[in-house]
């Protein structure tokens, strides 16, 4: 059994060495090749063939669906990046600032059918594969049309936040895990399991992002940069769900505040409010039933050791 540095190291060589983009036109396929070789954890397409290898040898469909699944995984950021206005990704220029919004459409847009193309030749589970692909793909474009209203309403729910993060962040997490499972002849049981696994994981890990983002930023990140924003975290909707007449007066007050003051005092109102705790406590949670669901995988114990060892990193980081 590989571990996530080592299949991390394998699948980036091979990335590099089979790169679908043909030269021309440069202006389309030089963006592609720019925004694929800035990096990234590869973390979804490793869990890809993770699964995979927890029922034998690494096959080359798997190979296939990881690619596939790393294409559109960065085909959503091209076109969120461009939605946002952001300027930056991973600490380079985005290919819209870069290149152009023409660019940056188009070349999200071919990164996805390249996605695609991955999985035509795909010759273990076919059809399953590709309808749980189709359906990941439209549950995402759903999560990020739901973040996006988000930021015009004053009335999200705690519910509805937890809704978005699901199908923005934490379906492609089990899209891939399914995928590589089904790919290594799993049970459909088995393949359900690692599915939920991955849903899982991925609620606790954007929940833990919400509160490092304003208790323990990591490195790269504004502390406090989502209270800057005004962006609707568990945090926020939740110190707004538990604060009195008074708190949520000044909760709002601080909406329309940007001074340096603001992150402090939305920081004591969270704690005041114990938002905090809460969000602590939902991250323990769904980081539980994460771990139920692969400890249920009927897979010997030490096959699934890294994929353990995996997610406790990933919910063990330090603030």
């Amino acid at each position: 059994m590989h571990s996530f540095e080592q299949l991390v190291e394998i699948f980036e060589t091979r990335l590099n060495n089979t790169l679908p983009f043909p030269l021309g036109p440069a202006t389309l396929y030089e963006p592609c090749r720019y925004f694929m070789s800035i990096g990234g954890k590869r973390v979804r397409p490793v869990l890809c063939l993770m699964a995979n290898e927890l029922f034998g040898d690494i096959t080359e469909d798997a190979y296939r669906a990881a690619t596939s699944v790393e294409l559109f995984h960065n085909f959503t950021l091209i076109h969120d990046d461009i939605m946002d206005k952001a300027p930056l990704r991973r600490g380079q220029t985005t290919v819209h600032i870069r290149n152009g919004l023409t660019a940056g459409i188009l070349c999200g847009d071919v990164m996805a059918i390249y996605a695609y193309e991955q999985l035509a030749h795909i010759k273990t589970a076919l059809q399953q594969v590709l309808h749980l692909f189709n359906r990941t793909a439209i549950e995402v474009c759903e999560g990020q049309q739901l973040d996006m209203d988000f930021e015009s309403r004053e009335d999200v729910s705690l519910d509805e936040y937890m809704e978005m993060i699901t199908l923005k962040t934490s379906v492609l997490l089990a899209c891939s895990l399914k995928m590589g499972a089904l790919l290594g002849g799993a049970t459909t049981g088995n393949a359900d399991k690692l599915y939920e696994f991955g849903k899982n994981l991925g609620i606790a890990f954007q929940l833990q992002d919400d509160y490092l983002d304003a208790y323990g930023a990591e490195s790269g990140k504004i502390p406090g940069g989502d209270i800057i924003a005004n962006k609707k975290t568990y945090l926020l909707l939740k110190a707004m769900e538990n604060a009195n007449a008074l708190q949520l007066s000044a909760i709002q007050a601080l909406l329309t505040r940007d001074d340096e003051a603001k992150v402090p005092a939305m920081l004591s109102l969270f704690t005041n409010t114990g938002a905090d705790i809460a969000c602590r406590q939902a991250v323990a949670h769904y980081s539980q039933l994460a771990f139920n669901n692969l400890e249920e995988a009927a897979v010997q114990s030490s096959r699934k050791q890294q994929l353990h060892d995996l997610a406790t990193y990933l919910l063990g980081r330090e603030k």
